[in-house]
């Protein structure tokens, strides 16, 4: 069985409202181009929810409200269930989501047309190591469903470039690279070990990180800790600036506190991530393969609307240094297994 953890399809209504390829809106298409590479089933969603993957002057993909969110979902879950046995879904989830927010994607999930939840890897240039994901790390560990890390549409560092095509290839792998070790090194893992979290794009640069976050957690050229601070907290005062009741001038009000102390040992929590096989590069999968593991691999293609014929993806998949068992893990059954996909209707 071949199981593709990364899909996207979109309403005609969004195709109408914001530019997009028009593949996302080919519902015949895409199932009749995986009825003949032979891929049994997709779960699709949408990192953007009902909003834009490319910029949009005037558009915030964070500021959806509720019914806008429920209206999308609603959508995707009339989809699938015109085709239970070749599709399932993510609910999208605002990883900095206030309280409704949150409460509206535990609504959503509690469909069975959902599987897992997908979200972004930075919001509005904030990482997921930030304390404000706690709530969104919190709800994905006590609802049990594994999480798709996807790069956002205007990824850290892009905000100036205006190439689409170096925004969507190079921006936001770069993303998910800095999420993704920015998780593992945070310590969510460990706050919260039932976290099952897949980095799409391959999970960026994940498998060149081990050694880096292990240097970062404890940096030897700052004599086995970290850097003096440029201002000790003790020297700004508790309650801000005098008079104005905010920080004194030229100060910076003291930054949000933690709620989790950094990983002890975010290699480790790096390789009990997963990745999919999204990158079009036979070089990178084995790199993660040989890195994380086949077992920490699941096949996904991006398409639509990443455009590279579907047979080709699943041909470098078997053709990877791995023996046929972990090739059929990678292609199946280790999306069977994170997915619970036995026991759904």
């Amino acid at each position: 069985m071949i199981i593709d953890i990364h899909g996207h399809l979109s309403p005609p209504e969004a195709a109408r409202r914001f530019p997009m390829p028009p593949s996302l809106t080919d519902v015949d298409g895409m199932l009749a181009a995986r009825a003949q590479a032979g891929i049994d089933l997709t779960i699709i969603g949408s990192p953007v929810g009902a909003g834009a993957m490319a910029r949009v002057p005037g558009v915030d993909n964070y500021k959806q409200p509720r019914d806008r969110l429920r209206g999308f979902h609603a959508w995707m879950s009339g989809l699938i269930a015109s085709f239970p046995d070749q599709l399932r879904g993510y609910v999208y989830a605002n990883p900095f989501g206030d309280d409704d927010h949150l409460e509206g994607v535990r609504e959503t999930l509690a469909d069975p047309a959902f599987v897992g939840l997908i979200t972004t890897s930075s919001v509005h240039g904030e990482l997921l190591g930030s304390p404000r994901a706690d709530s969104f790390f919190a709800l994905a560990a006590e609802a049990g469903v594994p999480v798709l890390v996807h790069a956002p549409a205007e990824p850290i560092g892009t905000e100036h470039v205006d190439s689409i095509g170096f925004v969507e290839q190079i921006g936001r792998f770069g993303d998910l690279t800095l999420s993704m070790a920015m998780i593992a090194f945070a310590g969510w893992l460990d706050k919260y070990p039932g976290l099952r979290l897949i980095g799409a794009t391959g999970g960026g640069a994940m498998a060149l990180l081990p050694e880096r976050l292990q240097t970062a957690a404890a940096p030897r050229h700052w004599g086995g800790g970290a850097p003096p601070s440029a201002a000790p907290p003790s020297a700004a005062p508790a309650s801000g600036g005098p008079a104005s009741g905010g920080p004194a001038q030229g100060r910076q009000a003291p930054r949000e506190q933690p709620t989790v102390p950094p990983s002890a040992d975010p290699a480790a929590a790096l390789r009990r991530m997963y990745v999919d096989t999204s990158p079009f590069s036979p070089a990178h999968l084995g790199l993660n393969a040989e890195v994380l593991g086949p077992e920490r691999m699941l096949f996904g293609s991006d398409s639509p609307p990443l455009s590279a014929p579907l047979e080709d993806l699943i041909r470098m998949i078997e053709k990877l240094p791995v023996d046929k068992a972990s090739q059929q893990l990678i292609l199946g059954g280790n999306a069977e297994a994170l997915f619970d996909l036995r026991s759904r209707p």
